[in-house]
């Protein structure tokens, strides 16, 4: 096949919810059978399964004839090494380009949005036919770049893991996290349902809805509040912010140190206290995660990378 160049093009697809459930399944009238069965409408995960694979079929036909393209399954993402030179094209849900950010160094991202009247798509501004446009612009250097900045948990061991949202540090289960957190000269054990480290590009998500909470409550018991995401704080911020979920004071544990900014000089450390079913994860991923159990101890901070999205 005859192509215009020799830029690698990595397009990132991830399955839909039909053929998750076929993989469960085994048959799609299998699949039908049961969604109907249970009240579901098994014609709505359809049109979403050819909608989105009607989306993967334009961006590959030009894809290929513009470079040279490479699949990958969003399975395959913490497995696959990326070249520096490599243009990154997404199609998927948001969530999707947050989960393939953190495991990319320099690398550009081109989110592509298949469903628009499906999906908000943040940071899918692009349709697949726009492909034919956009990629040829951002080889040649012609597209805006936003930079996006990340979060990044690092264990005593030297593990890491990246947050292009947020970070979860506390238990796998429902049960209460036990854990000591360490910030500019203060330190209080605590025991809550987790610590939650938000980007300014996850400020609209977990952070935004704890902060709603919190005012609602402080509304309800005859508190005025004005809680609420901090308005200079964007993708590009310097900052981080932490907040501490549902915290119980007691005799042994205490609820002072909550919420706070985290930035250059100031890092939080957590000492866990947890025997078993400790974890940090990010971005809602709960299957990529770090062990985070007795003797373990983590530094949240800025990342030193971040991430590059086409605009």
């Amino acid at each position: 096949m005859d192509r215009k160049t020799e830029q690698k093009i990595v397009l990132v697809t991830q399955k839909t919810r039909l053929e998750d459930l076929i993989y469960r399944y085994n048959t799609e009238s299998q699949v039908k059978f049961y969604l109907e069965h249970h009240g579901g409408d098994f014609n709505d995960y359809k049109q979403e399964h050819d909608t989105y694979h009607s989306s993967v079929k334009t961006a590959v036909s030009f894809l290929e004839s513009y470079g040279r393209l490479q699949i990958v399954d969003r399975d395959h993402i913490p497995n696959y090494i990326f070249g520096e030179r490599d243009l990154v094209v997404v199609i998927g849900r948001d969530g999707l380009v947050a989960n393939v950010l953190k495991y990319l160094s320099c690398q550009r991202v081109i989110g592509v949005n298949p469903d628009p009247r499906r999906w908000d798509g943040v940071l899918l501004p692009f349709a697949s036919e726009d492909l034919v446009k956009i990629v040829p612009e951002t080889c040649a250097g012609r597209r805006r770049v936003r930079t996006i900045t990340m979060a990044q948990a690092r264990l005593n061991d030297g593990q890491t893991l990246y947050g292009v949202n947020d970070l979860f540090i506390g238990q796998k289960t429902h049960v209460s996290a036990r854990y000591e957190l360490r910030l500019d000269r203060r330190c209080e054990v605590q025991s809550s349902s987790g610590i939650i480290v938000s980007t300014g590009l996850g400020s609209t998500g977990w952070l935004k809805s704890i902060l709603a909470g919190a005012a609602g409550i402080s509304r309800a018991c005859g508190v005025r509040s004005a809680l609420s995401v901090p308005k200079d704080f964007s993708w590009e911020s310097e900052a981080l912010y932490f907040t501490v979920r549902e915290p119980y004071p007691s005799i042994s544990t205490g609820a002072d140190i909550v919420f706070g900014k985290i930035g250059q000089d100031s890092t939080p450390e957590i000492v866990s206290y947890m025997p078993q079913n400790g974890v940090i994860f990010s971005d809602g991923v709960e299957q990529d995660y770090l062990q985070f159990n007795s003797g373990a101890t983590a530094k949240i901070s800025l990342a030193e990378k971040q991430g590059h999205l086409i605009v």
